[in-house]
């Protein structure tokens, strides 16, 4: 116990720093990651791994988005007219999902993982403009499109922002703001996707061997003990990169992911 939470201390200087620049919450590195790392230390399974590895990431973006949207206000990121939209309908989607997902086959979980995040790396990449000219559409198709997204987001145990970036980029929203609305739904998401995830686990795993349901607590905690200081940081640097440069950042950063969670 004491040395994966040595390990997840490390990992969650990296996870928070990404979450503050990109607003992803930090799921598509905590995931895979754990992935490899619960099966190796004897904590579950390998076959159960990635319904662990995604609870337990859900449970540690509740902590790391809140730093991050935290900075992102301070920088007048987060406009939350629109971000109270999409914050009720990704906790919608993320209850319901959070709550259904440990009944999906753990190898056909880990390929919507990898061929989700592959397709938002390409239209990422392929992306010639710093934002998107259709207008945001009204309250309810907002909410709407957002409790998908955010049951797909639960459904991969990340904060949203691969998911919410590019759909708010493309309409019309600057990357910055983007980023800032993207981290404020991560914090709904994290928040009911890890309630049905405990729901659903709390008769397969024990409070005294660390679980929460399907929440492993060591790992969660050791991720936030170190997210929360390094999320400011990433959400500064944001502030002093090119548009496109974010981007193409985002982009690649997702092409990798995708190809360890598909090629694993």
């Amino acid at each position: 116990m004491l040395s994966i939470f040595a390990i997840t201390l490390l990992l969650g200087v990296l996870v928070g720093f990404l979450a503050g620049m990109l607003g992803i919450g930090g799921g598509l590195i905590i995931v895979p990651a754990l992935v490899m790392l619960l099966p190796a230390f004897g904590i579950v399974p390998a076959d159960q791994a990635i319904v662990v590895a995604i609870a337990t990431s859900l449970a540690s973006v509740i902590i790391t988005a809140t730093s991050s949207v935290a900075a992102h206000h301070r920088l007048e990121n987060v406009p939350w007219n629109i971000a109270s939209t999409v914050m009720v309908g990704a906790a919608v989607g993320a209850w319901a999902v959070g709550y259904l997902a440990h009944n999906i086959d753990a190898g056909v979980l880990q390929m919507i993982f990898g061929c989700a995040v592959l397709l938002l790396a390409l239209r990422m990449l392929g992306s010639r403009a710093a934002v998107g000219k259709r207008p945001l559409p009204g309250k309810l198709p907002t909410m709407t499109i957002s409790a998908v997204l955010g049951g797909v987001a639960s459904l991969l145990g990340i904060g949203g922002g691969a998911l919410f970036v590019p759909m708010l980029n493309y309409f019309s929203l600057d990357m910055r703001r983007a980023i800032g609305v993207a981290a404020a739904s991560g914090i709904a998401i994290a928040i009911f996707g890890s309630l049905g995830y405990v729901v659903a686990g709390w008769q397969h795993y024990q409070l005294t061997d660390g679980f929460i349901g399907y929440i492993y607590m060591p790992a969660a905690l050791g991720i936030v003990t170190t997210s929360v200081f390094t999320a400011p940081l990433g959400a500064k640097l944001v502030q002093h990169l090119p548009v496109l440069t974010i981007k193409r950042i985002f982009g690649i950063f997702m092409l990798l992911v995708s190809a360890k969670m598909i090629l694993s």
